[in-house]
Parts: C-alpha cells; sequence; structure tokens
C-alpha cells in the first residue's frame, strides 16, 4: 500500500478504525472520515513502525454539504484516491410496525445514499489510479433477521450495489466489492439503543449463534477489507465476502 491514497469512512471506531489502522501500517496515506472529531483524533493512533500516515477528516456524510467538502479537501490533500472504503453506517431497531420513517430515512441515508454520492464524486479519481471500492456490508446483506428491518434492507441494496459497481466499472479498470461481517465486537447496537447489559447478553449468544463459536473482532475484517484492496486481489470483483463466522450457513436463530 506504500504510496496508496486510502479513503476510509466511519473512522473513528470499530472497523472503520481497524481498517484505517490496518492501511496504515501497510504504508498507505489514509483519510479517515467521521462524526466525531475527539474519538477521530484520539483512536486513530498509529505504530511508530508504520510507513503511513492517517489525516482524520471531520464529517457528516448524511449532510450533503459537508460530504461535498470532505470530497475537496482530500483531492485538494493528495491529488487522487486510490481506494474507498465505505464503512460508515448505522443500526436502529424496529420492524414494519415500529420504524418510523424518521428511522428509515436515517438508516438509508448514511449506509446507502452516502456511499452512493461519495462513491459517485471519487469514481473519476478511481478510474484515473484503477483503483478500488471495498464496501462495508452485513451478512443481515444476506440473510433476513428480524427487528432490524432498515438496516437489513439497507445492507441489501449495499451488496447489489456493489455488484452493479463491479459491472459498470469493471471496463474502466476499477474493481468494487464488499465485505458481509457477521457480530462484531465494536458500539454499532449499542448506539442503536441496546444497553450494556443487553449487549453483553448479546455477544454472549453470539457464541451459539455463529457455528465458529465467538463473535468477531474488528481487526479481523480490516485484514479482509486491506486484501481485497490489495494487488493480490487484482481479479476479484464484484464479490461479497461473508466474515461471518459461519453465521450465515445457519437458520435464523
Amino acid at each position: 500500500m506504500k504510496d496508496k491514497v486510502v479513503v476510509v469512512t466511519g473512522a473513528s471506531s470499530g472497523i472503520g478504525r481497524a481498517a484505517a489502522l490496518a492501511f496504515a501500517n501497510e504504508g498507505a496515506s489514509v483519510v479517515g472520515i467521521g462524526r466525531n472529531e475527539k474519538a477521530l483524533i484520539d483512536e486513530l493512533k498509529i505504530s511508530k513502525a508504520s510507513d503511513g500516515s492517517i489525516k482524520p477528516l471531520l464529517a457528516d456524510l448524511a449532510e450533503p454539504t459537508q460530504l461535498e467538502r470532505a470530497v475537496n479537501e482530500v483531492i485538494d490533500s493528495f491529488g487522487k484516491v486510490d481506494v474507498l472504503v465505505n464503512c460508515a453506517g448505522i443500526l436502529r431497531g424496529g420492524n414494519i410496525e415500529t420504524t418510523t420513517i424518521d428511522e428509515w430515512d436515517k438508516t438509508m441515508n448514511i449506509n446507502l445514499r452516502s456511499v452512493f454520492m461519495l462513491t459517485q464524486r471519487f469514481v473519476p479519481h478511481l478510474i484515473g489510479s484503477k483503483g478500488n471500492i471495498v464496501n462495508v456490508s452485513s451478512v443481515a446483506g444476506t440473510r433476513a433477521f428480524p427487528n432490524v428491518l432498515a438496516y437489513c434492507v439497507s445492507k441489501a441494496a449495499l451488496d447489489q450495489f456493489t455488484r452493479c459497481l463491479a459491472l459498470e466499472l469493471a471496463p474502466r479498470g476499477v474493481r468494487v466489492n464488499a465485505v458481509n461481517p457477521g457480530v462484531v465486537v465494536t458500539n454499532l447496537h449499542k448506539r442503536g439503543g441496546m444497553s450494556e447489559e443487553d449487549y453483553e447478553a448479546f455477544l454472549e449468544n453470539s457464541k451459539n449463534t455463529h457455528p465458529i463459536g465467538r463473535p468477531g473482532e474488528p481487526e479481523e475484517v480490516a485484514n479482509l477489507i486491506v486484501y481485497l484492496a490489495s494487488e493480490k486481489a487484482g481479479w476479484i470483483t464484484g464479490a461479497t465476502y461473508a466474515i461471518d463466522g459461519g453465521r450465515a450457513e445457519t437458520c435464523a436463530r
């Protein structure tokens, strides 16, 4: 990844943070985009052994003006983009009867619309660099789960977006893939309203719902993201990669 410019959204925590650090540790110049300025500065710390760097960039990607500013700042600072990792996402509980239109819109705006807009703005630069895109989806994109309706729909749409974009951009030399994690130990569920006690019980139950017997760690997903973005994966495009401890192979439980 030396001399590569990598943009990672959702970089202030969880998988996004782990991906930003992993790319930097491979020598990339990373732009980590997030909404929490303190978390971006505090969390995006890089090993002294690394040859790369991380530039924190504060932006709420649900706001089009902030998204546009973020794109312009990246290009003004680096002049190119080699890899785009769309990781920013939110999860809200709710079924067809309880999901409000506001919660639906917020979920779609972050999990899908911001990905479309950011990708559209960066595509000319990715074509120029013959770069690639990695979208962070979910096992919820391939399997249905109760009481997370908006989240499941947004991730299923993201998977199809990945496949369509891969076909469109392959002739231009740009690869597009997605990763579909199972339960990973992050703040996603707690930020969605789950209490600390319920979250601990949720993680404990994940030992049963994942055949491999445990939830995943952000660094494990980050390793796959870096691989898919690397030249080692040069013949892979349009793929949605399960990294879920086998959960997608089980019935709903």
